[in-house]
């Protein structure tokens, strides 16, 4: 069978920057769900059309979709992560983008019947899940074909993920305002139009995917050459014990963290840009909001192969050292930028906080082979994404219920309402910082015999 794993094994004439570029093609697609937040507030005025009606859909509702996704996301890639090992990455792109785009298209008739947990089964669930097997699907193909350089060659695919939505916020802008008319906000035929075209590219990614030989390597590779850092190991660790090792755990901890302090604000980075600097301080517009977005999205793109490629060269560990503390003093700068009503200032901020977001998901997978090897990096990742998961409800239930609490209840207006995340996410970055600074390498003991 075509999509089988054996199948699939590289020919001797196979280029391995083919594999990149089978993941780019994947991850390119997957990463619209950080542009979603263009969908929100189109998505409050189903009925009211040009504005939200008591029946329209609240945005605190609304975020849940995010939510959902990311938490699918982690949850499918710790529960198949063994099953994608298994069956290699094209019988994993292939479901993937059949999960992806049936979510899309199953998300439009939703919005169509104005019922709000087919978006959520649609966009959040099966969404969720083809976000989940698309992310990991070539993560451990990558470090097999790039045992040279494994932060940059997954920095390289994984940024298709973070710029996703630098092609999609625009893309969704776009259509919502070409089928947009006096009975319709355009966004069901947006969703039925974005879900066939990801289903035609993620599906020419799992085509195109090759994983190499048992035995090949780079020509002039010479594994022993890592020996001078200590936390890189040239054995291997097997799933079902790395996850009993303090190690992971620390490391789950450091990825969910450093997740928690951006995932929040990209899941409402339209929204809050627009509330924070409101008409009565400096007004920006829905297409501001916009470009604010795709500029985040190419941020989060560059951040995934720029700090991962870094990383190579500075340790894995000192890169996440780096993400904590810059991150810190960013997110408690953010406040000032608002009150002196900076939106140059507040951008260039969230640019390098979420440049550091997207390098840590990109370095994350080259930490773990660097702490665990890379015979079963495929599936160690995938239960390490829960984290993900963790991060889904952490971030942007702080951020939209917070927000929600102290507009209808404190009454303080829209520009103030994010001060308090802000100094929360500073303190989350602050333990994860901690958790990074005690990782020391896995005990032999927990080594594959």
């Amino acid at each position: 069978m075509y999509l089988n794993k054996e199948s699939s094994i590289a020919k001797s004439n196979y280029n391995r920057w083919f594999a990149p570029i089978a993941a780019l093609s994947i991850h390119l697609c997957i990463g619209q769900i950080y542009a979603f937040s263009v969908f929100n507030k189109p998505l409050t005025k189903i009925i009211g059309i040009t504005e939200q009606l008591p029946e329209d859909w609240k945005l605190s509702e609304l975020g849940w979709i995010f939510t959902l996704a990311i938490f699918f996301l982690g949850a499918s890639t710790a529960v198949l992560g063994k099953w994608v090992e298994r069956v290699g990455p094209r019988q994993t792109m292939f479901f993937a983008a059949i999960f992806f785009s049936s979510g899309f298209l199953l998300s439009s008739l939703g919005i169509y019947l104005h019922e709000l947990w087919i978006l959520y089964l649609g966009s959040g669930v099966l969404g969720g899940i083809g976000l989940g097997l698309g992310y990991i699907s070539p993560v451990s193909t990558l470090i097999k074909w790039f045992p040279d350089r494994p932060g940059m060659a997954i920095g390289m695919a994984i940024m298709g993920f973070g710029g996703g939505a630098m092609i999609a916020s625009p893309l969704s802008v776009y259509l919502i305002e070409f089928y947009a008319t006096e009975t319709s906000t355009g966004v069901s035929e947006t969703f039925l139009t974005m879900g066939l075209l990801y289903l035609v590219m993620m599906l020419f990614g799992s085509f195109i995917v090759r994983i190499p030989r048992e035995s090949w390597k780079p020509k002039g590779y010479d594994p022993t050459t890592n020996k001078k850092n200590k936390l890189i190991t040239t054995q291997n660790v097997l799933v079902d014990k790395a996850v009993k090792t303090p190690q992971f755990w620390l490391l789950f901890m450091v990825l969910g963290l450093n997740v928690s302090a951006g995932i929040g604000v990209l899941s409402q980075a339209s929204v809050m840009i627009q509330e924070m600097f409101s008409t009565e301080n400096k007004g920006v517009t829905a297409r501001d909001a916009a470009i604010f977005v795709g500029l985040l999205s190419l941020f989060n793109m560059i951040g995934r192969f720029v700090w991962s490629t870094l990383s190579d060269y500075l340790g894995r560990k000192t890169t996440y050292s780096i993400f904590f503390t810059l991150g810190i003093f960013l997110y408690i700068l953010i406040p000032f930028t608002v009150e002196i009503g900076s939106v140059l200032l507040f951008t260039i901020a969230f640019s390098i906080i979420i440049s550091m977001y997207g390098g840590g998901f990109a370095t994350i997978p080259a930490y773990l082979r660097d702490m665990f090897g890379p015979k079963q990096i495929g599936a160690i990742h995938g239960k390490l994404l829960l984290s993900w998961s963790m991060a889904a409800i952490i971030g942007p239930v702080i951020i939209n219920y917070l927000r929600e609490y102290q507009m209808e209840v404190l009454n303080m207006p829209s520009a103030d309402v994010y001060n308090l995340t802000m100094y929360l996410m500073a303190g989350l970055l602050f333990i994860g910082l901690l958790c990074n600074l005690f990782i020391k390498p896995v005990d032999f003991k927990y080594h594959t015999d």
